[in-house]
């Protein structure tokens, strides 16, 4: 089976975000199942390995709780309003333990975070030992909506690449082990979202007149994505683009690369401190 990794990773010598079609579907496997009905075959593929997401979960938290790992996962992911950020957590990680998820949304700083460097908050939201996170949003909005907005100078934002590398190379050497992924969606397909918005009264509470004035700045987000992605993209700390406008391969692609990426860490469940044929006579005689 080909490695999505590597199909989906930013090779910052070459990578243009330009040339990446939203509605494409790279590694889709060439199965009947698969392409008779994509969907049907992506949810249940989907749940499947919410299974072995949840099986990670429980070593990785146990082997933490035994004081035997320092290892985590973050599941950090950026996209355009309405790119399924959302909807991509309640999917992929449906199946595991809520305890064992440390979920942040970042939105502007408060007036606190505003007194302290940009990582301070950022640090503070990492999983603990044990854990899985996820970053709805995250450190990359200081050089995203930031950049695009102008409210830092340009000095100022241009040499947070670099701080953003060496701070994800200092928790990576902590055992932190981090999932990036940037949902990309299309222009139309983000119109075509905020007016499902609109048309739905379950949904509008999400919508937000604001989404409008930032479609006017697609080109300048696409051009600050480009950037981050390619200055950001590391060996060890990888960045991958999912085309997302199918929100079927949207789901089955995320949920495989953390899969991956968990069977990487995959601890194994530690050694019990105690005999266990010595537990097993003594609870057999109760």
């Amino acid at each position: 089976m080909t490695d999505l990794r590597k199909l989906l990773a930013v090779s910052p010598g070459t990578f243009q975000l330009a040339d990446v079609d939203p509605r494409s579907t790279p590694g889709l496997p060439g199965d009947k199942a698969a392409k008779k009905d994509p969907k049907a075959w992506s949810g249940e593929r989907v749940a499947e390995i919410g299974v072995e997401l949840a099986a990670y979960q429980e070593k990785l938290f146990a082997a933490a709780k035994e004081g035997d790992s320092r290892r985590r996962v973050l599941l950090l992911l950026q996209a355009m309003d309405c790119g399924g950020k959302d909807g991509t957590v309640s999917k992929v990680l449906a199946a595991m333990n809520p305890t064992g998820i440390e979920a942040v949304s970042f939105g502007a700083p408060t007036d606190e975070e505003k007194s302290h460097d940009f990582l301070w908050r950022i640090e503070r939201a990492l999983p603990p030992a044990g854990h899985v996170g996820v970053f709805n949003r995250s450190q990359y909005e200081d050089v995203l909506i930031v950049r695009v907005h102008d409210l830092v100078p340009e000095p100022e934002w241009s040499q947070r690449y670099q701080r953003i590398n060496d701070f994800e190379a200092a928790q990576a050497s902590d055992g932190l082990t981090i999932v990036k992924v940037m949902l990309h969606i299309s222009k139309d397909e983000q119109k075509q979202r905020l007016l499902d918005r609109l048309a739905d009264p379950a949904k509008r509470w999400k919508y937000n007149p604001g989404d409008v004035d930032e479609r006017g700045r697609w080109d300048d987000y696409q051009a600050a994505y480009q950037d981050a992605l390619t200055k950001c993209s590391t060996p060890d700390n990888p960045w991958y683009v999912v085309p997302a406008d199918r929100k079927w391969y949207r789901n089955w692609a995320v949920a495989s690369l953390l899969r991956a990426a968990m069977a990487d860490v995959d601890p194994g469940y530690p050694a019990p401190g105690y005999d266990v044929a010595t537990e097993q006579a003594r609870v057999a005689a109760t």
